[in-house]
């Protein structure tokens, strides 16, 4: 049974990445495999040897011996802790895109656009990469990547140059959240589990971080994507911006930003302190636009239409790219069943044996971040590993899951988001972007080993 449910995961997994072969949305193959896996489970339970307690990060101990009642209830419970975790990201990720999108509705990001006034491709290039870097470690990186490629849009009319811009961005956005403990989930849970602190990780991994994104920017600027000059866009000659789109771009971003301190202030999920912020946001939305305080009731957006009004919050909530935010709940879901039955544990303390330099092993776990979830990788790690907070070994580890998922576009839920949103092909990333970041990678890791060798 535990063959047939790995076979069942690669053969989705290859439908998601030849899903323009294919010619069938990645979230089909994501979200069928997710059901047949968790089927699978169910009706194997009885005969698995292992299951893995997510929870505390460890194997439950004596699992074989348990009665079927036992093992089914541990499944439903299993089950439930899975969808409540991966329930957190989704509706962290809803409510960051609807603020993004009700900054959107008003032209908010004029603002930015704005202050971009050359039209170097090269210049544009290092501009976007520097903004990734910073802003992924204060708004997360798919945030930073939502708000960046919304602004990219606006900037940039052509597609296929459009496409090497978000490429990179996502580079440095991954790049940007691996020092930050808000700046990509992993970080967040190695920070929660009280593996590293806030002061130590942006110490040992600013630097490598860095340069993870530099030299690959740095490369790229030479390369013909990146020479010349833009071309006038048609929306460049549209009329002025809306006067509100300043007060919603500052609003909307001071939402983000707070997030994480309704967190450490509260001690609740991040998701819940995303829901006040896009309260507060839409409730100025909706005064800003004159419009009647209704979400959900289609009557009465139907009144407010005749009237010439429109709901922002009921526009930007119809615009969300529901088909990705279904796609990372199938990719997210699909390897916690291989977690749940230890397999990913037992891979990874395999590995261990078999090459006992622990550095290595690390590196490992970055290049398998870009290929399965990172985030069931780092779990695996804090249970493979028992050192002190602040050791190298878990600051390592959150440089490597964090930026190791570039390499591959559905390695990270920023290359998730701007596949979504610029619909990038699997096999383009990796023909075009995936050197580029596994540069990066190398570099930043060799910098890091040399840090920690010589401090």
């Amino acid at each position: 049974m535990e063959t047939l449910i790995i076979i069942i995961f690669i053969l989705g997994y290859l439908a998601i990445t030849l899903e323009h072969n294919l010619k069938i949305d990645k979230l089909i193959p994501a979200l069928a495999m997710m059901a047949v896996l968790w089927a699978l489970v169910a009706f194997g339970i009885e005969t698995f040897p292992n299951w893995f307690d997510s929870a505390g990060h460890k194997l439950v101990e004596g699992f074989s011996s348990f009665s079927i009642s036992e093992k089914h209830h541990l499944l439903e419970e299993t089950l439930l802790h899975h969808l409540g975790k991966t329930a957190e990201i989704l509706f962290f990720l809803l409510g960051a895109m609807t603020i993004v999108e009700i900054i959107d509705y008003f032209d908010g990001f004029a603002t930015f656009k704005n202050y971009i006034k050359t039209k170097s491709k090269k210049k544009l290039l290092w501009i976007f990469a520097f903004l990734a870097f910073i802003l992924s470690a204060i708004i997360d990186n798919l945030t930073a990547t939502i708000v960046l490629i919304t602004i990219l849009q606006k900037i940039i009319g052509d597609k296929n140059t459009r496409l090497w811009f978000a490429g990179l961005i996502i580079i440095a956005a991954n790049a940007g959240g691996a020092w930050s403990p808000i700046g990509d989930v992993t970080t967040t849970m190695l920070w929660i589990g009280k593996k590293v602190t806030t002061a130590k990780l942006i110490e040992y991994l600013i630097i490598p971080s860095l340069l993870c994104m530099v030299v690959p920017t740095f490369i790229a600027s030479f390369m013909k994507p990146f020479k010349g000059e833009l071309e006038k866009t048609e929306e460049e000659d549209s009329t002025t911006q809306n006067k509100y789109g300043p007060t919603m771009l500052y609003l909307g971003l001071s939402g983000i930003i707070f997030v994480p301190i309704f967190k450490t202030i509260t001690h609740l999920p991040p998701y819940v302190g995303m829901m006040l912020s896009l309260s507060v946001v839409c409730v100025f939305a909706e005064i800003y636009s004159r419009s009647k305080f209704s979400i959900s009731h289609a009557v009465e957006q139907e009144g407010d239409d005749k009237q010439g009004h429109h709901s922002p919050v009921h526009q930007s909530l119809s615009k969300i790219e529901l088909p990705s935010v279904l796609f990372f709940f199938g990719i997210l879901m699909a390897v916690a069943s291989l977690e749940s039955l230890g397999m990913l544990f037992i891979g990874a303390e395999s590995l261990k044996t078999i090459i006992p330099n622990t550095d290595i092993v690390i590196m490992l776990l970055g290049v398998g971040s870009a290929v399965v979830d990172n985030v069931p990788l780092v779990a695996a790690s804090m249970g493979m590993f028992q050192e002190p907070i602040d050791s190298h070994i878990w600051h390592f580890i959150a440089f490597s899951a964090g930026t190791g998922g570039s390499m591959l576009i559905i390695g990270s839920a920023a290359g998730v988001v701007a596949m979504g949103m610029e619909k990038i092909d699997f096999f383009w990333y990796f023909k075009k972007i995936s050197w580029l970041a596994a540069i990066g990678f190398v570099v930043g890791a060799a910098t890091f080993l040399g840090l920690t060798a010589i401090f």
